[in-house]
């Protein structure tokens, strides 16, 4: 019963965050007042309960009810974490004038540093910030435990609030990074000007015994980089990164190729590297005592005198990569088995996972939130279920060299397999992408990373404190190591050409997939496998004709992209685009998650109102990417080879399943010949009806025109039903003239803008003349997509995306 009161204090905390339809409430003021129920209720059935039913009944609703119970503490304790760290972070950009502690190790890109800092006079606490410098800019170096005065701009995190998009102020607040820092000026402060602030504290308090071990440890990883880096070494930044973790040396040709053959997990610090650590040492420890002193086995038997020693390096690498995820892990893990040892108690496997992560998110409740959690333990999982079934297994007396190789290859095949298999939900949650090459890939890298370059690796780190030559020589050696396996990479990279693949999946498609897997995982005594096939029985009954109607006006920053579903029906009315595609992709990193979260994989059709960066960048990525069947544009575009293109004009109409009809009432045929002088007043203005939807049925969408268009369409539309009004330019002030609002008089207006962009959008003055005529405002920079769908009976709702993630929500 202990370990489902563990699974349900990890599902509770899991929680963290959530604010849907299911739990609308603030969790601080509700969720109390449910514990006291419980509480009461529990109390109640102890009464009048016990005697009436069965002890094996009984038993049964008191762990259901320790459950529900440590389900609502965990996600008290979660939620209340959240929001303490959620009260320091910044929201809004500001110049700033800051004294901060350099206690971590940047980290070098290409062409700027990225320097955690610790900011003093900011709030009452102590935060982090991530502060950015020029790498070739005249700011000075900065040095571990040194305290500086910075001036610059502070910048919030943003994420692109869209359903499928990586969001950045999750990552930000899972690292407990509060804010942004570009820095203009650098000023050394000296420990005398600390106290003449009245910084003394923090002054003291970076000089306790585990402060400096901490930067003890940062400053051994500073020393290993710069050694690295002086070597004549051709994979400095692979040799870095599987000895600490830290990709500062790491090229992105190395990181995308790892990404595409799907093994860039092994490029981050888990658990086969802190177990080979410890194992290395206590072998070495084992062979001291077996030379020098054997009676001490005869005082104790080795895996006791050895278990101390093996926790303790484990509990030094793991402090040594900066305490990631996988590798605090892997601590708990081995603390966990070590006092069952002590103990002389027995551990299940699934007991031994449901403890670790309890005290894990005990210890960092945030670390929920990242991949690394949720993908270390899955993996964990499926090794562990495959070491029970080998203890089951016979075992053979003798077994020659050739057969323990035989057999060690038929395991890492098995494990690589169903770890694909079992992880696969996960990383479609996570990654929106998968590689098909991984099972393979990792049957040639596990091996030879993990017994060769790895524990080299090692070897070479430990040399460099006893005697930096053999240090050289044993880095050069894997050098060339990792050349060979690189060259394997060429040979299979010319034999297959792996790339990541975009998996559409709708919600119930996910689901019906995690249900097959998991009966396919369960032990044979609880379900047959043969149930799993039970789980595409759905698949075949759903009817993609009967999906209702929605609109989604998608955050994409600085840019519009809207998506309209109706039955099997999909279209995309613009699709965003970033100033440079080639630096950050809005097809690759904002349009397609989405879309692949929404389960298409066809666009029947993709509207570009007009050729602008901002409405159509993303379509030069899109067009190769996803099987598009139409497109139309006021101007010629190049599409894919089996794509239709025609022209946008007045009087063109698409009627849609479930009755929906798309208009177009803008431009006139005989403007599309100005519309390459003209690209906004001539961009395709859109009219969306939905029959009997309430209180939203017809939408405008008004592109990127200004009063010119605006007057046309009063002057040929003057009887037009406008529910939701698309502001034309994102809300700029040549836009949403006060004559054309007051004539169709929209229950709602929504702009699609960018977070702090340079043009000012929304334009105050547009705000202005939504408030004197009373007409409600929403824009994506402060709702993030917004989403109007349809519910039974034809109402229409709408979704905004940061109202269902606390850390979103402005």
């Amino acid at each position: 019963m202990l370990q489902f009161i563990g699974l349900a204090w990890v599902m509770g905390i899991a929680c963290v965050g959530i604010r849907t339809s299911f739990f609308p409430f603030d969790t601080l003021n509700a969720l109390p007042r449910v514990l006291v129920f419980i509480f009461i209720l529990c109390i109640g059935l102890q009464v009048y309960v016990q005697q009436r039913l069965p002890s094996v009944y009984w038993k049964l609703l008191n762990g259901v009810l320790a459950s529900l119970l440590c389900f609502i503490l965990g996600w008290l304790y979660a939620d209340s974490q959240l929001q303490q760290r959620m009260q320091w972070r910044e929201l809004q950009r500001d110049t700033a004038e800051v004294i901060v502690y350099v206690r971590q190790l940047n980290q070098l890109k290409d062409n700027s540093v990225s320097q955690p800092v610790e900011v003093l006079n900011r709030h009452p606490q102590t935060v982090t910030w991530l502060a950015t410098l020029a790498q070739n800019s005249v700011l000075p170096d900065l040095e571990l435990s040194r305290y500086y005065k910075f001036s610059g701009t502070v910048y919030p995190a943003h994420s692109y609030a869209t359903a499928g998009v990586f969001d950045v102020e999750q990552w930000y607040l899972q690292q407990n990074i509060m804010g942004n820092f570009r820095v203009t000026h650098v000023q050394p402060i000296s420990a005398e000007q600390i106290y003449s602030m009245g910084l003394s504290k923090h002054w003291r308090a970076q000089h306790t015994l585990r402060a400096k071990f901490r930067l003890w440890i940062e400053q051994q990883r500073y020393q290993i980089r710069a050694f690295i880096q002086q070597q004549s070494l051709q994979h400095k930044g692979l040799l870095l990164a599987l000895l600490t973790g830290d990709k500062s040396l790491l090229s992105s040709e190395i990181e995308d190729q790892f990404q595409r053959f799907g093994i860039s997990h092994l490029l981050a610090i888990s658990g086969p590297h802190v177990l080979i650590f410890a194992a290395m040492l206590c072998w070495g420890l084992d062979r001291l005592i077996r030379g020098y002193r054997p009676h001490y086995y005869l005082w104790m038997p080795r895996q006791y005198l050895l278990l101390l020693p093996f926790l303790s390096c484990v509990g030094l690498y793991t402090a040594f990569v900066g305490f990631e995820t996988p590798a605090l892990r892997t601590l708990l893990m081995c603390s966990v088995i070590t006092i069952m040892l002590l103990l002389k108690q027995k551990i299940s496997s699934f007991a031994l996972l449901i403890y670790s992560a309890a005290l894990l998110l005990y210890l960092d409740p945030l670390s929920v939130l990242s991949a690394a959690f949720w993908l270390s333990y899955g993996a964990c999982f499926i090794l562990l279920r495959i070491y029970q079934s080998l203890r089951h297994q016979p075992k053979r007396v003798y077994l020659s060299r050739w057969q323990q190789f035989w057999q060690g290859f038929k395991i890492l095949v098995e494990s690589q397999w169903k770890i694909f298999i079992a992880l696969l939900p996960l990383v479609i949650v996570f990654f929106k992408q998968v590689s098909w090459i991984a099972p393979l890939s990792n049957i040639v890298a596990i091996p030879f990373i993990g017994l060769l370059i790895v524990p080299l690796d090692i070897l070479a780190g430990l040399s460099f404190f006893l005697f930096e030559p053999l240090s050289a020589v044993l880095f050069q050696l894997n050098d060339n190591l990792l050349a060979l396996l690189l060259l394997i990479f060429r040979g299979i990279d010319a034999l297959f050409a792996p790339q990541l693949s975009s998996i559409a999946m709708s919600a119930a498609v996910y689901i019906c997939l995690c249900i097959g897997l998991l009966l396919l995982f369960l032990p044979q005594s609880v379900l047959p496998k043969t149930w799993a096939a039970l789980c595409f029985v759905p698949l075949i009954l759903i009817d993609p004709q009967r999906q209702k109607f929605e609109l989604v006006v998608l955050d994409v920053g600085q840019g519009q992209a809207v998506f309209l579903r109706s039955g099997s029906y999909s279209m995309m009315i613009d699709v965003g685009g970033y100033y440079d595609e080639s630096k950050f992709s809005v097809g690759q990193q904002i349009i397609r998650p989405f879309l692949s979260v929404q389960g298409v994989s066809t666009l029947d059709h993709v509207m570009l109102t007009h050729l602008d960066q901002d409405h159509s960048g993303a379509f030069a990525y899109l067009k190769n990417e996803i099987n598009i069947h139409k497109v139309s544009a006021n101007q010629a575009v190049n599409v894919a080879e089996n794509t239709q293109f025609e022209f946008c004009y007045q009087g063109q109409q698409w009627d849609l399943p479930h009755q929906v009809r798309v208009q177009v009432i803008s431009p006139k045929p005989s403007q599309l010949q100005y519309a390459a002088q003209q690209q906004n007043e001539y961009a395709c203005v859109l009219h969306i009806h939905v029959p009997n939807a309430q209180p939203y049925q017809d939408f405008l969408l008004m592109a990127d025109t200004g009063w010119a268009t605006e007057y046309q369409i009063l002057q040929d539309y003057p009887d037009l039903n406008v529910d939701v009004l698309i502001l034309g330019h994102h809300g700029s002030k040549h836009s949403s003239a006060y004559d054309f609002l007051a004539h169709f008089r929209p229950k709602l207006a929504v702009a699609s803008a960018g977070f702090d962009n340079r043009y000012g959008h929304p334009s105050p003055i547009v705000e202005q003349r939504l408030v004197d005529l009373n007409i409600p405002f929403m824009h994506t920079a402060q709702h993030g997509s917004l989403r109007f769908y349809l519910d039974a009976p034809q109402r229409m709702l709408i979704q905004p995306y940061r109202q269902q993630k606390l850390w979103l929500q402005r």
